[in-house]
């Protein structure tokens, strides 16, 4: 394919972003690439800062950090992640007012947050969204183990339970959570809807504790059974695989997590539906700096690339500014596809 004649086949564009260079060395392909040209107009273009949360989980500061790169190395403009802005319903006011208080909510979980969700993209039409990622919650084993337990059904099994019970008390042990987490109690209501309190109990541990326990597991290769969910980065660094749970069907889902007697009064036998994640930003954007709102409006995720920026920045303690960068510069590919 032939490249526009201002293009040699390789070229390397350096970009400031706020005294740092990121520097990008790609083969941009006609149709989707910018040329030099545009690239240099968007960089001489005077439109307004954007302000981005600040939201405490890895996955939501990641992608932070990556939209903010993207803002401020191809697109050329401002872009700030302001520290303490990590209240959902504060970061959503900002974006419903357009005053550049908030612009961008960088991981909206839906239906998590139905209410902003109603109040600002459905009512008052003043914030919109791109298009969102799955956000899944399972139950896993290392995948030196699936062959042996696939399916719920599989865990029904006496000699299966027996394998994965590490205190001696004639039931395995499943990670099902921190405590304080309402998905830790909704597990607990699955199992029993499952018929499995007989033979599995709960463990209820913090996360960093269990992600110790997971990597002592996985290195022994012993049985582990455990909860989690995407993005995150255990994903991106051992080998898992979920169980099968039943398909979902009326009726199957009635949990109450906040009432007293929350085990009794809850069912739960199906699979639990996916979260819809969402990049959701300010359409005041669409004035105030059109090629960002265009930008937010076309980011298109995807939860494996996700799972390894958490990995490197949750796990591996790198500098999420960093990892961005670099990303960014390794993948303008893509980044042109938001872009364009």
């Amino acid at each position: 394919m032939k490249l526009a004649d201002n293009q040699p086949d390789k070229h390397e564009v350096l970009f400031e972003t706020k005294g740092r260079k990121m520097k990008l060395a790609k083969s941009l392909l006609v149709g989707t690439a910018l040329s030099l040209g545009s690239v240099s107009a968007a960089l001489a273009a005077d439109n307004a800062k954007v302000t981005i949360s600040d939201l405490t989980w890895t996955g939501a500061r990641a992608i932070g950090y990556v939209i903010q790169a993207v803002i401020e190395g191809p697109l050329g403009s401002e872009a700030e992640i302001v520290a303490g802005l990590s209240d959902g319903s504060v970061v959503a006011a900002g974006m419903d007012k357009g005053d550049g208080s908030a612009d961008v909510y960088t991981d909206l979980w839906m239906p998590n947050r139905q209410g902003i969700w109603d109040k600002y993209v459905v009512e008052a039409k003043s914030v919109g969204h791109n298009i969102p990622y799955p956000g899944t919650q399972m139950m896993y084993v290392p995948s030196y183990m699936a062959d042996m337990v696939r399916t719920v059904e599989d865990l029904k099994n006496p000699e299966i339970a027996a394998m994965f019970d590490k205190d001696g008390n004639g039931k395995g042990e499943y990670w099902a959570g921190d405590a304080g987490w309402k998905s830790t109690r909704m597990w607990q209501v699955k199992f029993k809807s499952y018929g499995l309190s007989e033979l599995w109990e709960a463990e209820i541990l913090p996360d960093a504790t269990f992600k110790g326990q997971l990597k002592t597991a996985i290195s022994r290769e012993q049985p582990i059974l455990f909860y989690y969910w995407t993005p995150e980065w255990v994903h991106a660094a051992y080998d898992i695989s979920p169980i099968e749970e039943p398909a979902r069907t009326e009726g199957c889902e009635d949990v109450d997590l906040d009432s007293e007697d929350w085990l009794e009064a809850s069912s739960f036998a199906c699979a639990s539906l996916d979260a819809e994640i969402y990049v959701a930003y300010s359409l005041s954007l669409e004035q105030r700096n059109p090629p960002v709102a265009k930008f937010l409006s076309q980011i298109e995720l995807d939860p494996g690339v996700v799972n390894e920026w958490i990995l490197k920045i949750g796990r591996d303690k790198m500098d999420p500014r960093d990892v961005a960068e670099e990303w960014v510069a390794d993948n303008m590919d893509i980044v042109n596809q938001w872009i364009e």
